[in-house]
């Protein structure tokens, strides 16, 4: 795991984590409205890290060494961390563990429940062979892929394949699929989701809203898995500005 830092001293350090099959890059729009007014810490997750071979190992692992970061680099103690889908179940796993402080913390579109068993092989393969097929970007598989996903995550997926590879996808996969949160502790906890992805999202708010009935749940209408991120980044800094205040 790497972090990427970009000092702003005397701001509030907002933590982004991307999500499966995509770099930290994928934050670069966000980013750049956002780093004027804080200090942005964005990770790079193992097996997603451009230029570098590695492979992904657990959700614990990720969770494990992010805390690790905060300990000795912020001392503890950080403002914010946005999450998005596998980097949302990180954030979970961060809060279930409870050894750091996180003053807001922001799940988008973030898994919190295990499929049940029979299910987790045939998706993890079928989410492999869609990202290969965006790296391959041809035939069939291309255009199955195409037909629920768009083309700036197209091209992030495409961008990270070669260094992490299947292997990464299907171990992130498997691992953000096998764990269903336990308990979560923190101070503002935010669940983001789009109503094109409320069928699987709303499982995930009800089992969240049963371990903590106080955490702030927001839908966007129209928007699908990680819309918003890539076609509204300026709507997910207006509202990380106005949570971190």
């Amino acid at each position: 795991m790497k972090f990427v830092s970009l000092h702003n001293s005397g701001h509030p350090t907002v933590m982004l984590i991307p999500g499966l099959g995509v770099s930290y890059e994928i934050f670069m729009p966000l980013i750049e409205l956002l780093k004027g007014s804080y200090n942005i810490v964005a990770v790079q997750v193992d097996g997603f890290i451009l230029g570098e071979y590695t492979s992904f190992t657990s959700i614990d692992d990720q969770a494990e060494q992010i805390i690790s970061y905060i300990e000795k680099q912020h001392n503890g103690s950080i403002e914010c961390i946005y999450g998005l889908s596998l980097g949302g179940k990180i954030v979970s796993r961060i809060l279930e563990r409870n050894e750091v402080v996180v003053n807001h913390t922001i799940m988008d579109a973030a898994p919190l429940v295990a499929l049940p068993r029979w299910l987790v092989n045939p998706l993890r393969y079928l989410q492999c062979a869609n990202v290969w097929s965006c790296y391959h970007h041809r035939g069939f598989w291309s255009k199955v892929f195409r037909s629920h996903y768009f083309d700036v995550l197209l091209d992030e997926c495409r961008k990270i394949y070669p260094w992490g590879g299947s292997r990464a996808v299907i171990n992130g996969y498997k691992s953000v699929y096998t764990s269903t949160l336990q308990s979560i502790n923190g101070h503002d906890i935010h669940y983001w989701y789009g109503t094109k992805e409320a069928f699987v999202a709303r499982a995930q708010v009800k089992h969240l809203l049963r371990l903590c009935p106080t955490a702030n749940i927001e839908f966007f209408p129209n928007m699908n898995h990680g819309q918003l991120l890539i076609d509204y980044p300026d709507e997910i800094a207006k509202h990380i500005t106005k949570i971190v205040q």
